[in-house]
Order: C-alpha cells, then structure tokens, then sequence
C-alpha cells in the first residue's frame, strides 16, 4: 500500500494522553494486582473478552500480551487515571483490520470506578488523539445493543451508529452481533 492507504504506526511509547480530566497511561508491572479488582467482573466478562475469573496468574498474560502488542505496534493499551498513577480502568488503541485508515477503541471501568463519565472522557480523549495525532480517517468501537452502558458511553464521546452492517462474533463460545459506532475528525 502507498500513500492515503498505508497503515498509521502506533506512537512510540510511552503515550500519555491526557483530557476532559482524565489522564491515560501505559500499564507496569506493578499495575497487575489493580488489574485484578479492576476486571474480575461479570460485567467485563459478559462483554469483553478479557479472561474470568480474572486473577493475578491472567493479569500477568494480559500484561506479557499487552507489552507484545505495543512492541510489535499492533495496539496500545492504557490505564485509565484522572492522577496519572490509580488505575480506574482501561482504554485500548488497535487498526481497524478491515480499513488501513481507522481505528477501533475499546474500553472498560473497574465496577468501582463506574457512573463518573470515565469510560467517555477517556474514549473521547483516545478518539481525539488517533483523530488528530495518527491522521485515521474514522474512530470505531464496536458495541453489542444490548450492552445499554457501553453505548451511553459512545453517545457521551461523541459516536454515531455507523451504516455499516453488523458484525456477527463470538466471545468466549457465545455468538454476539456488534453495532459498529463511527466517529470523524
């Protein structure tokens, strides 16, 4: 690919975006203990595929697969703070597969942190960023409809439902349809 088609490179690290009174952040190591009151949820695992139970052993492997993914450039993955340091949650920056130019977002709040717009303000300042700072031409997440939280979120950070079909996939052995929602710089 050449010119408007080609990739967009994931920024080097460390990425510390910050907004709307939210600051993001890279995990460490010593993040892997809030991890795990962060989400082991039934909520996070009905609508992520993050591993459930998920103890200190998955958030060692979420962090050695994190670490891979940001070293190879295929997504960042960032703690929600509004102090830089307490994690409240987690944003995460990957390409859209299926478009050279876009990026897809996801997103989730430890069940502590949640109905203080965290999850929107962190979307919108990611949103930002990869609209401004990475030149994509769209901003995705993919939400199912039913999951009434997550699309509050995107209406909060400034998403539209797409026109694009739903996609049809499974998370951890259940069929699942996802609405895509878009937003533009």
């Amino acid at each position: 690919m050449t010119g408007d088609e080609s990739v967009y490179e994931l920024p080097p690290a460390p990425l510390r975006p910050a907004g709307h009174g939210v600051r993001l952040r890279e995990w460490t190591v010593e993040d892997s203990a809030a991890m795990v009151a962060l989400f082991d949820d039934p909520d996070i695992a009905r609508f992520t595929p993050l591993r459930s139970p998920f103890d200190l052993e998955a958030a060692h492997d979420y962090l050695a697969k994190a670490f891979d993914h940001r070293s190879e450039g295929r997504r960042v993955q960032l703690a929600i703070t509004v102090d830089g340091r307490t994690p409240l949650g987690e944003v995460v920056l990957f390409p859209n597969p299926d478009a050279p130019r876009e990026a897809e977002l996801g997103y989730t709040v430890g069940p502590a942190h949640r109905g203080r717009g965290l999850a929107a303000r962190a979307v919108r300042v990611l949103a930002e960023y990869a609209l401004r700072e990475l030149a994509v031409r769209r901003v995705l997440l993919r939400i199912e409809p039913e999951n009434a939280p997550s699309n509050a979120v995107a209406r909060a950070a400034g998403f539209v439902v797409a026109p694009d079909p739903p996609l049809h996939r499974e998370i951890r052995g259940r069929p699942v349809t996802l609405l895509t929602w878009e937003r533009y710089p």
